[in-house]
């Protein structure tokens, strides 16, 4: 899909979304001021990163859903998968030194072989691994052979192994508590990741008319999924409203809650300007990449918050 018209107004996309990652770290520092007195988890880190990249290698692959003549951009695919595979390797190792009770830098080899044999952690972990392998070497592989390659194995791939932590984890124990974080998990990574794709991809005038209106119509529902399951989730998690005060999981839930509320103000304002103004081609493609990096820089603070969520007892 390409618009020679405004096709140079779009800058430069990687150095503009470069803003998402210390937006992610803000949201893990501001979970860490809201669990004090306890301390910061390096492994809150790496779970951001790699539940950040996760999210952007599926909204890559899932970019000729939402129009069909945007071409799955092999290049960006393989590295950003590459990078998730190499941070989910982190998240194994951190949870490796916790289970074993020492930190990462003492965990030994046998320990880190013990985990993966005989922890069902480990054997997840391990699964995740080969999902996010298996992604960035097929797409390296298509990147040599474009014609050949088909794009809806990697979506099913980045689906599958993004779902496979939250439907073992502690709510996987809760009557429908697979289904709850599965659906959120893939919600969240979908409504991000397309976001952060199309910024990645889409560089004219046209284009951005064409495929924001798109985006928009499935952002709602996925807020909306994100929003009921999370608030579900922790709600099951804490067994009630007064720990949402009194304990730093239900604090950092808080403050997730109201990031989400942000992000549906700023969708509905989205909605009534930018998405009308670029659909009418009045917004050049400069102006359209500089809302989305907005937008994604909010969406990477609730990953941020989300990352900790998840490691915090």
């Amino acid at each position: 899909m390409h618009d020679k018209t405004n096709s140079s107004g779009a800058g430069h996309p990687w150095s503009a979304l470069l803003l998402v990652v210390p937006a992610g770290l803000l949201g893990v520092a501001l979970a860490w001021v809201l669990t004090l007195p306890s301390g910061l988890s390096g492994e809150a880190i790496v779970r951001a990163l790699a539940d950040g990249t996760g999210a952007t290698v599926l909204g890559l692959a899932a970019l000729p859903r939402l129009h069909e003549r945007l071409r799955p951009p092999w290049r960006p695919l393989a590295v950003l998968a590459g990078i998730w595979c190499g941070a989910e390797f982190a998240v194994l190792v951190f949870d490796a030194a916790a289970v074993v009770g020492v930190p990462v830098r003492r965990l030994g080899a046998g320990q880190f072989r013990d985990f993966l044999v005989h922890v069902s952690g480990g054997q997840v972990g391990i699964a995740i691994l080969i999902g996010s392998g298996a992604v960035a070497c097929y797409s390296a592989l298509a990147f040599r052979r474009p014609d050949t390659a088909s794009v809806d194995l990697v979506l099913v791939f980045a689906a599958v192994t993004l779902a496979l932590r939250p439907i073992t984890g502690h709510m996987s124990q809760q009557a429908f508590g697979s289904v709850l974080a599965a659906v959120h998990a893939l919600a969240a990574a979908t409504w991000f990741g397309l976001l952060v794709a199309l910024a990645l991809v889409v560089r004219t005038r046209g284009e951005w008319a064409v495929t924001l209106p798109r985006y928009s119509a499935l952002a709602l529902p996925l807020i909306g999924a994100v929003a009921l399951t999370g608030i579900l989730n922790g709600l099951i998690r804490i067994s009630g409203v007064t720990p949402l005060a009194t304990t730093g999981y239900g604090r950092i839930l808080l403050a997730k809650t109201a990031v989400l509320l942000t992000l549906l103000v700023l969708g509905w304002w989205w909605r009534r300007t930018w998405v009308r103004r670029a659909a009418d081609h009045r917004m050049s493609a400069r102006d359209s990449l500089h809302r989305a990096v907005i937008e994604v820089a909010v969406m990477a603070l609730a990953f941020g918050l989300a990352a900790t969520l998840a490691v915090t007892a």
